[in-house]
């Protein structure tokens, strides 16, 4: 089916969400896209990962729907694209964003960055208003036994965006014994000072809310015995990260 189909003009979709109001600002409609590069341990997202899951939407068919909330989201809110790994299906969304702006519709991609900068990505940004970037891990091993790569590819992603002005979030899940460390929060604080685009930086606590769809496909929940983060947890976090 899929060599049948433009990818251009056709995205694996995993879900839709009309009201979102935490990833971006103002109230912002929620495309979930399917399949991801990634390996999460903490994913609370876990049926985003088979890209052959989900199903076919058009661009045509996406872009009526968001019609609908236009009033709604607009002036302040927007479209926020997340997944899975959005920037897998990066020709869709650079035609998606295309329709988008054409309606004066603030764009916004929730991603992990963990993407070789090519000239299509390149063209996407151009048309993003507003990154919000997932920094997995500061330390390049320990991001790669979290999340199974290195954090090469989204370190230089963050750079290229701020080398381009264009707008981030900088976000982290913060996950007791993992993502906690001083040394390690002192250290992302340091690069963050680095980048020129941040608007803000997001602490977001770790729970085990999304367990249950690992179990609903079999598979080991590997972060069982760590505990969910507390608000303690996240204010000493925003202390060693002075935000």
């Amino acid at each position: 089916m899929e060599e049948k189909l433009d990818l251009r003009y056709y995205a694996k979709v995993h879900s839709v969400e009309s009201f979102g109001t935490v990833d971006g600002p103002g109230i912002r409609f929620i495309l979930f896209l399917q399949g991801c590069n990634l390996q999460c341990k903490y994913c609370h997202n876990r049926d985003t990962w088979d890209v052959n899951q989900g199903q076919y939407r058009s661009l045509e068919d996406v872009i009526k729907q968001v019609r609908k909330y236009k009033n709604y989201i607009m002036p302040n809110g927007g479209v926020t694209v997340t997944g899975g790994e959005p920037l897998l299906q990066v020709k869709f969304l650079i035609e998606f964003f295309k329709e988008l702006k054409q309606e004066g519709i603030h764009t916004c991609i929730d991603t992990s960055g963990m993407v070789k900068i090519t000239d299509d990505i390149k063209e996407l940004l151009s048309l993003t208003d507003l990154v919000l970037l997932d920094i997995k891990h500061i330390d390049e091993k320990k991001c790669e036994e979290l999340v199974g790569v290195t954090n090469k590819l989204e370190l230089n992603f963050a750079r290229y965006l701020s080398d381009n002005n264009i707008k981030m979030w900088i976000r982290q899940v913060l996950i007791p014994g993992y993502t906690d460390n001083e040394k390690d929060l002192i250290k992302l604080k340091e690069f963050i000072n680095t980048l020129n685009t941040v608007e803000k930086v997001e602490l977001l606590p770790y729970h085990s809310m999304g367990k249950y769809k690992w179990e609903k496909l079999n598979v080991k929940y590997e972060l069982e015995n760590v505990p969910d983060a507390t608000q303690k947890d996240i204010d000493r976090a925003k202390r060693l990260l002075e935000i």
